[in-house]
């Protein structure tokens, strides 16, 4: 399978539109979806957490862990349980969904079993802690609706707070890393009756309901309106132009008893003229709200049941990159009466933003809170009514301009690159308070205590009442555990850091410590897409990368081991990064970008000069043992280059011509060459010994997507191989010992990750550790246990 897009993390500049990121960029070839006609839906009986398939190959059991990042992608909802003190999940766009341990202040990640077929179901459009029993979780997972994710979403449910689940596919999809994933929550547990759980659902399939703890669902046929709103009908890609749909369902318990359906119940609905609906008799029956108001998307709500109060957020937008205006509103829920109470309003000159991240102090529900759903600059603002929303303070103002005054103080210690490698340009600041913030909850348990997501980490304070006493609180990182990067490359040489990484958003890290958050990332050049790296084998200090899109594409060189760098000169009409290989010595530098042919640097990247014989857009890889020798793979042909890259010749044209391919070539044995990829019966993996003179077919894999080397096992001379393909049958991580004539599957059935074709490479110092790049959840390391 290609890879897939996926979320944005890092913040753009001010004058950058409000489009999708490199990781939306990411497009999938188009695959069939299974269609589904019924309007009730049968548990399809997946579950985590089983024992690996007897039709494995031989086993190995390792134990997991990720390169520590803390963070680096969005989170588009926090949920803390109204019912257990300390029990919060957080929701990722495409990296699945987390629960807090108060033990160690970390999230534990609960989506790791989800498989390379249903990827999709990393995206998570919505989850709800059940308010009954908080043993129970459900999860509403699915990537895109249109065809870049060819399954149905589905809504994953657990009665042991998310250790093992099941599933229950839905007859559509799901857009978990869509415009207005941060909308919600989609999905609600009744918190009379916890047997009856609604989703609202995007692309114009309405309401739908279980009444068995989310086993079967159907369609709520009474409720009258699944959105009209489309943000932009000309989208060709689908992702703009897909109805929006329910975007929350909220419960007033205090219209229930215990053991009975709630009567009162809320849905927000994309539709500018009829936003708002209620049910009077326990989803029987469904009217619009009267005096709702109109003209803006219902972004989120929450119930006062102690007041009898509604709050609802709105935008302009689904978000969560733009949204230029929006209100707060106040429904008096007994009386009927509305008041808008936003902080700024609609119609004022000052408003440019949509309103997000609402949440209610339930220890002080006259006290809630309210972010801007997007203000790339200077900054967001976060607004706090100790008054039901009469008045408002804010976190930051003015002082005298640029400078501004904050009520909080910052600390990003535990995750130093949120600064993007400076302290900003007044009025902006870096590290941000933050940027796409849809996600914010104040624990109902502690009123100290409060969360919200940005498109990079989760931010929270332990001593929020301070700010109604006019004094400091602090802001620090909570994202830990949360490992949320999309992962292009990865290297690990021979001496200095054990691992350098090439991911999108981020750009990239150098790992110097596994277990330690890295002080910054790459910078000098820094780009927002890392595509590729490469080092000298024999010189291993010298390192190229190359990543950006078409107006910051560069490549970034280091004689020190990624200790420091600098920009290289790139040739003309470059658009992309494409790949680089650096020669065994680092006497030459091959780099394919996009937009362009591939050429050669013999000037540590000051010049370029165009390879001959090879095509545009091929894969470039170096040899390893011989300076002179570079590899490259385009359109099912193979081409070898004996002169340090100037020209190249084709040497064997029987690889797949379609899918991706990714190669690499064994460190201390020339012309030693692996290729995996392909797609249909043409997909499998392919070694050469004579530089790419012949190839033969390594019979047991039956679909090859990535393939490193590492160090080799105690006894042998010949590095350890490491794939993520098929082989006899079964998707998974794999090790070779002996060249591949036998393999062991090293990953299990609750260690998947999803999709992982990207790279997976081996330790060249620790025999049995292999990293995997992952499209969501960070860089995974593993050992033998």
């Amino acid at each position: 399978m290609p890879p897939h897009p996926s979320g944005p993390a890092g913040p753009p500049e001010p004058s950058d539109p409000p489009e999708l990121s490199a990781r939306s960029r990411r497009f999938l070839a188009a695959a069939a979806a299974t269609v589904f006609a019924a309007t009730a839906v049968a548990a399809a009986g997946t579950t985590a957490g089983a024992a690996p398939s007897g039709l494995s190959p031989a086993q190995d059991a390792y134990t997991w862990d990720n390169a520590q990042i803390a963070g680096g992608g969005f989170v588009p909802g926090i949920v803390f349980s109204e019912t257990e003190p300390g029990l919060a999940y957080a929701r990722t766009d495409i990296g699945g969904a987390y629960r807090w341990d108060t033990a160690t202040e970390r999230w534990d990640p609960l989506l790791d079993w989800v498989g390379w077929d249903d990827w999709g179901w990393t995206g998570v459009v919505s989850i709800a802690t059940d308010p009954v029993d908080p043993d129970r979780v459900y999860a509403a997972a699915g990537t895109y609706t249109n065809d870049w994710d060819p399954n149905n979403g589905a809504i994953l449910r657990s009665d042991d707070r998310g250790e093992t689940w099941e599933a229950t596919e839905l007859p559509f999809k799901l857009g978990g890393n869509m415009p207005g994933r941060g909308l919600g929550e989609r999905l609600a547990v009744d918190p009379n009756d916890n047997s009856i759980v609604y989703f609202g659902a995007r692309g114009g399939h309405g309401l739908w309901r279980s009444t068995d703890f989310g086993v079967t669902w159907a369609e709520v046929e009474e409720f009258p309106n699944p959105g009209d709103y489309v943000q932009d009908p000309s989208d060709g890609t689908g992702m703009a132009s897909d109805v929006t749909g329910v975007t929350w369902v909220v419960f007033d318990p205090s219209s229930g008893t215990p053991g009975e359906p709630t009567q009162d119940v809320y849905a927000g609905v994309g539709d500018l003229d009829d936003p708002l609906y209620r049910s009077r008799d326990g989803g029987q029956s469904w009217e619009p709200v009267p005096g709702a108001p109109t003209g803006f998307l219902p972004a989120h709500a929450v119930v006062d049941h102690e007041g009898g109060q509604l709050y609802l957020a709105t935008t302009s937008t689904p978000g969560p990159y733009d949204g230029d205006s929006g209100d707060v509103w106040r429904l008096d829920t007994a009386g009927g009466g509305w008041t808008r109470i936003s902080p700024v309003p609609s119609d004022s000159a000052d408003n440019y933003f949509g309103y997000g991240g609402l949440t209610v102090d339930r220890q002080d529900p006259d006290t809630l809170m309210v972010a801007t759903q997007i203000s790339w600059w200077p900054d967001i603002q976060i607004y706090r009514s100790t008054d039901r929303g009469q008045t408002w303070t804010q976190a930051w103002e003015y002082g005298s301009y640029p400078e501004r005054e904050t009520r909080y103080d910052m600390d990003i210690s535990t995750a130093p690159w949120l600064d993007w490698g400076g302290a900003g340009t007044p009025p902006e600041t870096q590290p941000k308070l933050g940027w796409m913030t849809q996600a914010m909850a104040i624990d109902p348990f502690d009123s100290d205590r409060f969360m919200y997501g940005t498109g990079a980490t989760v931010y929270g304070s332990d001593n929020l009442t301070n700010w109604d006493d006019d004094t400091v609180f602090d802001i620090e990182v909570k994202a830990h555990g949360i490992e949320e990067t999309a992962v292009n490359d990865l290297i690990s040489p021979p001496e200095g850091a054990p691992l350098h990484s090439a991911m999108l958003d981020l750009g990239g890290f150098t790992h110097e410590d596994l277990d330690t958050v890295p002080d910054r990332m790459f910078h000098e050049p820094h780009w927002g897409a890392g595509t590729s790296l490469d080092f000298a084998e024999l010189a291993p200090a010298t390192i190229a990368r190359v990543g950006g899109g078409a107006d910051d594409a560069a490549i970034g060189l280091s004689t020190d081991g990624g200790d420091s760098w600098w920009a290289g000169q790139e040739p003309a009409g470059v658009t992309g990064g494409g790949t680089v290989a650096v020669g065994a010595d680092g006497s030459s530098i091959v780099w394919s970008p996009d937009g362009t042919g591939v050429h050669v640097s013999t000037t540590s990247g000051s010049s370029w000069t165009a390879s001959t014989g090879v095509p545009a857009g091929a894969r470039v890889e170096a040899d390893r043992v011989d300076p002179d020798v570079f590899y490259a793979v385009a359109g099912g042909t193979f081409y070898t280059s004996t002169d340090g890259g100037a020209a190249f010749t084709a040497r064997f044209d029987g690889l797949p011509a379609e899918g991706n391919i990714r190669f690499g070539a064994v460190p201390g044995h020339t012309g030693d060459v692996w290729v995996a990829g392909g797609a249909g019966d043409d997909y499998g993996m392919w070694r050469t010994t004579d530089a790419g003179t012949s190839f033969e077919r390594v019979g047991a894999v039956d679909e090859g997507d990535a393939v490193g080397f590492g160090a080799p096992a105690p006894g042998s001379d010949y590095p350890a191989v490491y794939t993520s393909s098929r082989i006899d049958g079964v998707r998974g991580i794999f090790r070779s010992d002996d060249a591949g004539a036998t393999w062991v599957r090293i990953n299990d059935d609750r260690h998947q990750w999803g999709w992982t074709g990207a790279v997976v490479t081996g330790d060249p110092n620790v025999y049995g550790r292999v990293y995997i790049g992952t499209n969501g959840r960070g860089i995974v390391y593993g050992d033998p246990a």
